[in-house]
């Protein structure tokens, strides 16, 4: 795979105040640096703001090799949306003039900036952006191919304090996530497999997840690589990974003894043997209602079915359940076995 080339732009404003604020320390570059270096090489380095706001941070920024633009305070004119602008002017006219340019990186939580993201995508450029969870719009993540956030980067040592509440922000911030990783995985596998007509890649599948979710990282879940998730992931008998010829990048596949969906049809036949009792067969319709009374995290797309029919013809074949159509009720119906 050729190497990306990437064009680095920093809204400098917005990521020193918002570290010094949101996290309690000064904003250091090498964090940055270093993320990007596992990604491509970095042709283009530019930073914008009023460097007498920021006299320190010059020689750390001058020693990583960051050209600094000056938008100095004007009379009339709001200093935020001048930096802002020419960023942006700065941006879009490099992806015109250097096609050889393959990435830009967006540091910044600004939603300002989500027209430029599009018309970076639009020109067939890879967007990756950088930001604070406390300060960056839950819009700027969504534009883009992939979103650092700056607090979850090597190197960064965030003190144990809680972030200000008292300070503005343009837009709803992006929310922390919750739910586990195979919850995210396996629906994502499964609709890999299905569309695909080949073999799922390591690779593949992260670049999926990042196409439905631009902030995903396995380091939200305690790991330091996607491969030592994945490996967790095969421990726990939710996916095989084959290593055979892989070069580092595994095959990854459901196992052949199921998707530990084993709790699920138990769920469901368990619910059948209820409401059927005395031999009344149980209509499919409404069906999955009553199995989120029962768990209210129940849901089909975390074990990898596209649908709840999938699901209980899946239980049906598995012996859990039994399944017929009913031309009387114009619906499947269930009974237990």
């Amino acid at each position: 795979m050729e190497e990306e080339r990437i064009g680095l732009f920093i809204d400098y404003e917005n990521l020193a105040i918002g570290s010094r604020e949101d996290l309690g320390l000064e904003f250091d570059f090498k964090p940055v640096t270093d993320a990007l270096a596992e990604r491509g090489r970095v042709v283009v380095r530019r930073a914008y703001a009023d460097w007498t706001y920021f006299d320190k941070d010059r020689r750390m920024l001058t020693d990583n090799q960051v050209e600094l633009i000056e938008i100095p305070q004007r009379r009339g004119m709001v200093r935020k949306n001048a930096a802002d602008i020419k960023m942006a002017v700065d941006a879009v006219e490099l992806a015109f003039e250097r096609d050889y340019v393959t990435m830009f990186v967006i540091c910044t939580g600004d939603s300002d900036f989500t027209p430029l993201v599009h018309k970076l995508r639009e020109l067939n450029r890879r967007v990756v952006g950088v930001g604070l969870k406390a300060s960056t719009s839950a819009l700027l993540p969504a534009a883009c191919d992939e979103f650092l956030f700056y607090e979850n980067l090597a190197g960064v040592d965030v003190p144990d304090r809680k972030p200000k509440k008292d300070r503005p922000k343009a837009d709803k911030p992006a929310v922390t996530k919750t739910e586990s990783p195979e919850s995210v995985i396996v629906p994502t596998l499964a609709g890999l497999i299905r569309a695909g007509d080949g073999d799922v890649r390591a690779s593949s599948l992260k670049r999926a997840l990042l196409r439905k979710d631009s902030t995903f990282t396995e380091t939200d879940y305690g790991f330091r690589a996607f491969g030592e998730l994945m490996r967790h992931l095969e421990s726990k008998g939710i996916v095989e990974l084959d290593n055979e010829n892989s070069q580092g990048d595994p095959i990854v596949r459901f196992p052949t003894k199921g998707r530990g969906e084993e709790t699920g049809f138990g769920l469901l036949q368990k619910a059948v043997a209820d409401l059927g009792k005395g031999g009344t067969p149980v209509a499919l319709s409404g069906l999955k209602n009553e199995l989120r009374k029962r768990d209210a995290g129940f849901s089909e797309k975390k074990l990898g079915y596209s649908g709840f029919l999938q699901f209980v013809k899946a239980a049906a074949a598995g012996g859990y359940v039994d399944l017929i159509w009913s031309d009387e009720n114009d619906d499947y119906v269930l009974s237990a076995p």
